[in-house]
């Protein structure tokens, strides 16, 4: 009878964890960016702060998620970091509220949970539809696992030596943090945790005063996972916002372990049910916790920071620095991530580029050679980029992060091309020029430096597209593409004419001029694609740029297209 008792329970929690993980994937396929883009936003002061983490975590679920997620805004210097260590205070309120709502008897609305979850995940025509759909039906088996939890228990207590078990391990308080520490870090959620000590509460296995150490320890665990997740060994910075989480847990369980025979008698006068009151307990221990801290984050903010200074950055540039495997699986955060590193990989792009053009004007051998080993950096990162965000797509996104991920490599594709075209065409073009010792002439030379000054700043206005998404920019660069094309025209018409002077500077660096422009151009096109998937998005691009054929036919003395228009 034990055997099947101890498979039963394991049973029902198992499933309270995959009812808990499906609410957890659902929330963050359907408003996981969003998600995200609330915490930046929020992460401007202690409060605001403290708020969004409340209500990030009751929807996620997950405080080492939102950890995860708040640890890479502040490593990476967009907050600071005492709001980034005020919202995981208010995390670890908003995951005990899923506890209170669970502790009562609501099973009966499970039914509901699993029919308006069929509903929506198999007819739901919106991505989003069959993501709601996903986390209700996560709910229901939640509530499934609860009810199995309490029918288990039931005739366990006719079973002595399961009570005898269970009496044993929970009657020193420290042995009792302990379990419940090591149980939530294997679960990786504190909320399953504290459900089954709410459900061995209720059906009087462990006392009052176990039931309180268990929910401390509970906690303890739950600030150990973002600690052994969150940090990586080349940046120590990333450690602050878990190990001061953890700071905050440790101290807050030291304080209370000595009082709580105290506490345990205050809460059964207020709460008789053992159930609601280890519930009441871990809510109330998280929200003391909270306004004991909120008001020293600074001195411990300036601490962290002495202990986990920021790493100087590898000499190796082609090495990644925000591809971070541990979000793989919360994409969201994890194209965040990839377009950081996108960032980094065109910082080196645009070095590059505007290097090109000294290197040209003045011959400089060793500058000609520094471009060439920065395109292997960019090579790498191309590859490291693209390799993380095939990681990314194996599992289930949604349409916004779907069409996230194909920007992402669409615009590591064309930076790459960039890097190709400086080392592979335009360091040659510098070579040669060293070589035969050509020069442009003064008016060439000012014409080539206008031209890469627009090819430049447009690289730059790509970047922001890529970041911002801005309909109104992306237009603007498009624009530039024909304006740059005009320039392209008017700059060899103007070479031309110095040809027909008989320039000698012009005569000899002819070829090499026009190659140039020519390469120029090329790097621009591949800027400017940056673009299209924006417009695209926005509904602001026609299928062709090509006149309908029944609209050329219709336009009066139109000559047919000769063999060589049709080539050119």
């Amino acid at each position: 009878m034990e055997t099947m008792i101890l498979l039963d329970l394991m049973g029902a929690v198992a499933l309270l964890l995959w009812g808990l993980h499906m609410v957890r994937t659902g929330i963050i396929r359907a408003f996981g960016s969003n998600l995200r883009r609330v915490l930046a936003t929020a992460l401007r002061n202690r409060f605001t702060a403290f708020l969004a983490g409340v209500i990030a975590t009751a929807l996620l679920q997950s405080s080492t998620a939102t950890a995860l997620m708040t640890s890479m805004f502040a490593a990476g210097g967009l907050v600071a970091l005492v709001p980034a260590l005020s919202i995981m205070l208010g995390a670890n309120v908003g995951t005990t509220l899923i506890v209170q709502v669970l502790s009562y008897n609501v099973s009966a609305v499970a039914p509901v949970f699993f029919l308006a979850g069929f509903i929506g995940f198999s007819w739901g025509k919106k991505t989003w539809v069959r993501d709601i759909g996903r986390v209700a039906i996560g709910l229901g088996l939640m509530l499934v696992a609860l009810h199995m939890l309490l029918d288990t228990l039931a005739p366990a207590e006719d079973a002595p030596s399961v009570r005898a078990l269970l009496a044993a391990a929970t009657g020193e308080p420290l042995l009792c943090i302990l379990i419940a520490g090591v149980l939530t870090w294997a679960a990786h959620s504190s909320a399953a945790i504290v459900l089954l000590i709410v459900s061995l509460a209720y059906s009087h296995f462990i006392t009052p005063l176990a039931a309180l150490a268990l929910v401390l320890g509970a906690n303890l665990g739950a600030a150990v996972n973002p600690v052994l997740e969150g940090g990586r060994a080349d940046n120590p910075a990333t450690r602050r916002v878990p190990i001061g989480n953890l700071f905050n847990r440790v101290v807050g369980t030291a304080l209370v372990l000595p009082f709580l025979p105290k506490l345990v008698s205050m809460f059964v006068d207020f709460e008789p049910n053992p159930a609601r009151m280890a519930a009441d307990f871990h809510t109330a221990f998280n929200v003391v916790l909270a306004l004991g801290f909120m008001f020293v984050l600074d001195p411990l903010a300036a601490g962290l920071t002495r202990l986990f200074p920021e790493s100087k950055q590898s000499a190796d540039t082609s090495a990644p620095l925000y591809l971070d495997e541990t979000v793989i699986g919360t994409p969201p955060l994890a194209l965040a991530a990839a377009a950081r590193e996108m960032l980094h990989m065109g910082d080196i792009v645009e070095t590059m580029l505007r290097d090109t053009i000294t290197a040209l004007i003045t011959g400089d051998r060793k500058l000609v050679a520094a471009i060439s080993r920065m395109d292997n950096s960019v090579d790498r990162l191309y590859e490291a980029i693209k390799l993380y965000v095939t990681k990314v797509t194996r599992e289930s996104l949604d349409d916004q992060d779907g069409r996230r991920a194909l920007e992402i490599i669409s615009f590591a594709i064309n930076l790459e091309h960039v890097g190709d075209i400086i080392d592979k065409n335009l360091m040659e073009l510098a070579a040669k020029k060293i070589k035969h010792n050509y020069a442009f002439s003064k008016e060439g030379a000012q014409e080539l430096e206008a031209f890469h000054a627009r090819v430049l700043n447009n690289l730059k206005l790509a970047f922001g597209v890529f970041m911002s998404g801005d309909v109104r920019v992306a237009r603007a660069l498009i624009e530039e593409k024909a304006n740059l094309r005009t320039a392209e025209l008017a700059a060899a018409d103007n070479h031309l004419a110095r040809l027909r002077e008989g320039r000698p500077e012009s005569i000899e660096s002819s070829s090499l001029h026009l190659d140039v422009l020519r390469d120029l151009k090329r790097i621009h096109s591949h800027i400017c694609s940056v673009a299209y998937s924006v417009l695209e998005a926005a509904g602001e691009l026609e299928p062709s740029r090509l006149k309908r054929t029944d609209d050329i036919l219709a336009l009066p003395n139109t000559p047919p297209l000769t063999e060589s228009d049709q080539r050119g």
